[in-house]
């Protein structure tokens, strides 16, 4: 049980253009169970350099970034990490004693999938998707080996512009393209949202890959990730994503590392 609320407890934060409880109800519900002295509050700002100038100076241990800021930040801090300089944007930010130091988790736990499932870097790679985080999924799978890649968009300006940072090819529709790994950093599939039930890919394309990687969260079974299992095609779901991400977040703030399945409780309290 965490301790009661003091003049000591510790501070983290997130700044977001639209503010939502996923994080916070992540990072509370593991300092109340490791009994931790922290608590988490998402917040929203019209003046990032006055919020991050504020987590310097009240001594706010950490500070998730999400959109629109994850570039605004990069000359407010101290030091930045080569996961976030990999793509030049940042999500979490660590206060050691008034010294900001930037990192990207996202970039990191894409890393860390890639190697738990033993992607091999000599397989061929198709990314659908060209916003923030397809560059960093993008990096992770360059950094990590994979040189035999095309990213998919409908915006050739954003496709083109990241697959030259990336050094692969672009093209503006799937069609009947395939590949080994196919990655859907793309809205279509997420809940609530207009393409809900549908998928970024052809049935022809997912079965003949041997990894399907969903970046979508919720549902965590996307209309994607369940044409993948039903074909018999291995899976890394979006919920994973997000979970690995927030956990190595919650070690930089804490010094803690929570066991997996502690993340996977975590993580499901966040989303329901």
């Amino acid at each position: 049980m965490r301790p009661p609320l003091s003049k000591d407890t510790r501070l983290c934060i997130s700044l977001a253009a639209r503010p939502s409880n996923i994080g916070t109800r992540f990072h509370n519900y593991l300092y109340d169970l490791l009994g931790l002295d922290f608590i988490y509050k998402a917040f929203t700002t019209t003046d990032i350099g006055a919020a991050i100038g504020g987590v310097r100076a009240l001594g706010i241990r950490g500070c998730s970034v999400s959109m629109p800021f994850k570039q605004d930040v990069i000359p407010l801090v101290d030091a930045v990490e080569d996961s976030a300089r990999a793509i030049n944007a940042v999500n979490t930010i660590v206060n050691d004693d008034g010294r900001l130091t930037a990192s990207n988790t996202d970039y990191i736990a894409v890393q860390r999938l890639i190697d738990e499932h033993r992607l091999d870097g000599s397989q061929s790679l198709m990314i659908n998707g060209s916003g923030g985080m397809a560059g960093a999924v993008g990096a992770a799978f360059r950094d990590s080996g994979f040189h035999d890649g095309v990213v998919v968009a409908r915006n050739k300006e954003t496709g083109a512009a990241l697959a030259r940072r990336l050094d692969y090819d672009y093209a503006p529709e799937v069609g009947t393209r395939t590949a080994d790994v196919i990655v859907n950093v793309t809205p279509i599939g997420m809940a609530g949202g207009p393409e809900a039930h549908e998928k970024p890919f052809e049935s022809s394309t997912i079965s003949k890959a041997h990894m399907v990687f969903d970046v979508v969260a919720f549902p965590s079974e996307t209309p994607l990730i369940v044409s993948a299992r039903e074909a018999g095609v291995q899976v890394i779901t979006g919920a994973e994503v997000i979970a690995l991400q927030a956990a190595e977040q919650f070690e930089r703030y804490t010094g803690v590392r929570p066991t997996a399945e502690q993340v996977a409780d975590a993580s499901a309290v966040s989303r329901a």
